[in-house]
């Protein structure tokens, strides 16, 4: 693991993973879970959010792709991040938002940004349980005829068959995984 990913898996771990196989935690799909991984921790701070760039952007920086993006709120810094780093890099990206739900005034458009149809793009997520948010961000956008060349998310729960789920559209990478985090943690405790 190199300097950038150490760094952050301990940025993570400290700022967003939380663990209570006693009590557990409700998650947003609707599941419980003995862990809690709240990434908007990591990724609005100061000291995660280059480092969250740079490993985003390793993963896709011979993706031959025009743009990175996903379903709104979760994917938003994770792209924004990653297309920064890229612009840096000398190989700039375009961001591509995702909407919950399609604007009801002016355009009406489910994704926002200025990628044309067929722009290839990687769909980015902050944490996967069941992939759920992944697929709705990766329908969207086939919809709006882009190709989708991978998905890459910055913590795979390794939960309620998310990798899976979204491997049925796409090739899935991730950043770190639950085992990663308990990894650190039982190296930490020890």
């Amino acid at each position: 693991m190199d300097c950038n990913l150490s760094e952050l898996l301990e940025i993570l771990y400290r700022r967003s993973f939380r663990y209570d196989p006693d009590h557990g935690f409700k998650l947003s799909s609707g599941g419980t879970s003995d862990i809690y991984i709240d990434v908007k921790k990591t990724v609005l701070s100061a000291e995660g959010i280059m480092r969250v760039g740079k490993a985003i952007f390793d993963k896709i920086k011979d993706d031959n792709i025009d743009g990175i993006g996903g379903l709104t709120l979760g994917a938003d810094p994770l792209a924004y991040t990653a297309a920064y780093t890229s612009n840096l890099s000398g190989k700039p990206l375009d961001v591509f938002i995702v909407r919950k739900e399609p604007k009801k005034h002016g355009t009406q458009r489910a994704i926002e940004g200025s990628l044309e149809r067929g722009a290839r793009v990687v769909v980015v997520d902050d944490v996967i349980t069941t992939g759920g948010a992944t697929v709705k961000a990766i329908e969207s956008v086939l919809a709006a005829s882009f190709t989708v060349v991978k998905a890459v998310v910055l913590v795979d729960r390794q939960e309620k068959n998310g990798r899976q789920n979204i491997e049925k559209f796409c090739p899935v990478e991730s950043v770190f995984t639950r085992e990663d985090l308990i990894g650190f943690r039982d190296k930490s405790n020890s």
